[in-house]
């Protein structure tokens, strides 16, 4: 993709997926998924966003949000917190610096389309406790103590899961054998809609899952 044109002394600006440390891992029809990993000491430098965005802070650090033409400004972040942002209604340019003492990362995609409509998620029973309901995502998180189990639900609408915490997980979907799952923290995972399943933490330590569902 040709790079923007810009005049001299003004930032160079890519798109989102040419920032540094911006890793695309997967991409579909819906979405891009972007895994975000700045060093200390390191800047992404200026680059645009234009489409909504949705994502989960996987480890946090002093990181330095700076607007296009504006002051840095470091928002404390806690580690599982999630957050959506209406790029797509307000598009926005930006820049992040890593001034803390260790890694600050985020996980999180892009949604295509530019208008919801197309999914209508279910309610899902507790453990699950929904995080984020809006016209474009619902979020929820899930968090399993060993020997804990999640009720049969099932996934009506495509979306995507991250490991917050990981560890043993056996995931049952109904007419298939159980599969029995080795997470780790910063696992990703594409998840189709229809399946009815449930989950049950078959290990020593708490699995923490962000699971969100498209609208």
């Amino acid at each position: 993709m040709p790079r923007q044109a810009r005049a001299v002394g003004d930032p160079e600006i890519v798109p989102i997926e040419f920032a540094s440390f911006h890793d695309q891992t997967f991409k579909n029809d819906y979405l891009q998924f972007m895994n975000v990993t700045i060093p200390p000491g390191q800047i992404a430098a200026y680059h645009s966003h234009t489409r909504d965005f949705a994502q989960v802070y996987m480890a946090v650090s002093d990181a330095e949000g700076t607007p296009l033409g504006g002051k840095p400004v470091i928002t404390p972040r806690k580690v599982g917190e999630v957050l959506f942002t209406n790029y797509t209604k307000k598009p926005g340019v930006h820049q992040v610096a890593n001034v803390g003492a260790s890694d600050f990362r985020i996980m999180g995609f892009e949604l295509f389309d530019s208008e919801p409509g197309r999914f209508s998620p279910l309610a899902r029973p507790a453990p699950y406790v929904s995080v984020m309901d809006n016209h474009r995502v619902q979020a929820w998180r899930l968090i399993l103590q060993p020997g804990e189990a999640v009720p049969a639900m099932q996934q009506a609408a495509p979306g995507v899961r991250i490991v917050v915490q990981g560890g043993m997980l056996v995931e049952g979907i109904e007419g298939k054998p159980d599969h029995k799952l080795n997470l780790k923290y910063g696992d990703f995972a594409w998840q189709n809609a229809g399946p009815v399943r449930t989950m049950r933490n078959a290990g020593t330590s708490v699995v923490e899952l962000v699971e969100f569902e498209l609208k």
